[in-house]
């Protein structure tokens, strides 16, 4: 009798432990993968921000826009991604406003200090330059802007488009090739008896709002 007591609970340990077994290798977690790359999602985004911005302790810019992510890099860089929108008025060191740049989206690398830009891309500077394009890229720390898409550039006296585009930050000094446009001529230039009654324009010419122009 004591026998077949031990016996039927040998048997049944044994067979809660092989339940036990058979229950846990049936289990699924789960988790979603690890994210190991820390700039694959920001780590702070504002919404509706307005706020200066300054360099050496100067104040350059205002940022106005409806979302504003930053993201850390392993570098310990940080990106700035504005999705929706931007609105970039920049200051002299009067804090006057000397310009603005406006477009649908941007990035912003603060270890290269350059700005990507993209999407209806406008500007307007200080000396009545108006600048349009679908996307431009800006170097902060060499002061250079350029684009390799479609551009229109207006000035009070002339209008360019064209599908390469090179200037200085602060746009008076630029080049624009694949160019078509027009120019106000003065009556000086028109009588001139080298220049046909309808001269194109020069596009090498130089003037005090801006530098040479070179048509290719």
């Amino acid at each position: 009798m004591r026998s077949s007591l031990y016996s039927l609970i040998i048997c049944l340990v044994l067979l809660t432990a092989s339940c036990a077994i058979v229950s846990c290798s049936e289990e699924h977690e789960h988790t979603a993968p690890a994210i190991h790359d820390r700039d694959s999602v920001p780590v702070m985004t504002t919404y509706g921000v307005n706020t200066l911005i300054s360099d050496s302790g100067v104040i350059k810019y205002r940022i106005v826009t409806e979302q504003w992510d930053i993201n850390q890099n392993k570098d310990n860089s940080s990106r700035w991604t504005f999705n929706k929108g931007i609105l970039l008025t920049q200051f002299d060191l009067k804090k006057h406003v000397v310009g603005y740049i406006q477009c649908d989206s941007a990035v912003y690398s603060d270890r290269d200090r350059r700005w990507q830009l993209h999407g209806r891309v406008r500007i307007l500077t200080a000396q009545g330059l108006s600048f349009y394009s679908n996307e431009l890229y800006w170097d902060e720390r060499n002061h250079e802007m350029w684009s390799y898409t479609y551009s229109h550039l207006k000035t009070p006296d002339k209008e360019l488009e064209g599908n390469w585009f090179h200037s200085d930050e602060q746009m008076t000094n630029y080049e624009i090739r694949q160019t078509k446009g027009w120019g106000i001529f003065s009556d000086k230039d028109m009588m001139s008896p080298a220049a046909p009654p309808f001269a194109p324009m020069d596009t090498t010419h130089v003037d005090n709002m801006k530098g040479p122009v070179v048509k290719q």
